[in-house]
């Protein structure tokens, strides 16, 4: 497993991040927790997740597995790089109260406990703003972490969705307090959508945060999609079937998967691959539902991409170039 620094800090990750939002709606307890002590048998220490997932009546139903994972013991809590996420409402189905979301002193403290208590730890390592609060000042939001970090529950804090202008806007507020700001930030980055390169990724490099991409395989389109469709092994649906659906999307997509098996290489080891070539990019986050999901996964770690095979993923999949030469003269 290769490791690197997140972000600015001093705290060491490794270069795959473990997703958990499949832990619970899509895979039971006794499999997560197998999943959680494959990846960390590999090496892989730092783990994501957040309050809401579990989602509808389950919200916070992930943590618990996590929690009930930790209590085995056996190094578990001490070798985890544990990664939250608050900002979704938390409140039962049908009584969500004003402030039982977004980024409030009030509701920051209050969802800081509830997810101590479902994780079955007494410190988050990286407490994360899962959006930002348009209505709730940065002033406000470093006044709570402080408090926070201040008392041994939160370590650093990170963003997640949020666009370049309020990274800025976030760390400069945070250093004229004096205070540490956003260390890591957690953003939609994929060879098939690449705006994140424009100014999300440029901030983050600028103030010293790791960037994190989600969804890498862009909802299993980079995973091979067209092969395992014609072969009977996949059934699209939402946004994949929508794009499927688009003669120039499932263009590009058949001569990415032309291109990699010219290679011979494996689409979703590849799209993991090419995240980790990218600058500024700690590490994408893979979200197995299974452990053969994991182990696919960890492959991508030993591929090498050829200088012939990432022109090849340029030609098919542009960015979008730099900010602000994309859009301006």
């Amino acid at each position: 497993m290769e490791y690197t620094q997140l972000g600015r800090t001093g705290l060491k990750v490794s270069r795959l991040v473990l997703g958990t939002m499949n832990f619970g709606p899509q895979t039971d307890e006794a499999t997560s927790h197998a999943i959680m002590d494959a990846a960390l048998d590999a090496g892989l220490n730092f783990f994501d997740t957040a309050n809401v997932y579990g989602w509808g009546e389950n919200k916070g139903r992930t943590e618990s597995i996590i929690g009930s994972w930790f209590a085995k013991g056996d190094g578990r809590r001490d070798r985890t790089v544990l990664a939250t996420k608050v900002y979704g409402n938390m409140a039962a189905d049908g009584d969500a109260w004003p402030n039982h979301d977004k980024l409030s002193a009030l509701n920051i403290r209050r969802a800081v406990e509830a997810s101590l208590k479902r994780l079955g730890t007494d410190y988050i390592d990286v407490y994360q703003f899962h959006h930002i609060d348009r209505a709730t000042p940065f002033e406000e939001v470093w006044q709570a972490v402080d408090v926070l970090i201040r008392q041994g529950k939160v370590l650093y804090a990170g963003s997640s969705n949020f666009p370049g202008y309020k990274i800025a806007q976030a760390n400069e507020t945070a250093a004229r307090r004096g205070s540490v700001g956003l260390v890591s930030e957690q953003c939609l980055y994929n060879l098939f959508e690449r705006r994140a390169e424009m100014e999300v990724i440029p901030a983050a490099q600028e103030y010293g945060l790791g960037v994190i991409p989600w969804s890498p395989l862009h909802g299993g389109l980079l995973g091979g999609v067209l092969k395992k469709e014609a072969q009977g092994k996949r059934r699209t649906e939402g946004r994949a079937a929508a794009t499927l659906a688009d003669p120039a999307s499932r263009a590009k997509l058949q001569a990415y998967e032309d291109l990699l098996d010219k290679h011979g290489l494996e689409p979703g080891e590849a799209a993991l691959a090419w995240l980790l070539t990218r600058p500024g990019v700690t590490g994408p986050i893979v979200g197995p539902r299974t452990p053969e999901q994991l182990t696919s996964a960890l492959r991508a770690l030993e591929v090498e991409l050829s200088e012939e095979v990432l022109s090849g993923l340029d030609e098919v999949f542009p960015g979008p170039g730099p900010s602000p030469e994309a859009f301006a003269w």
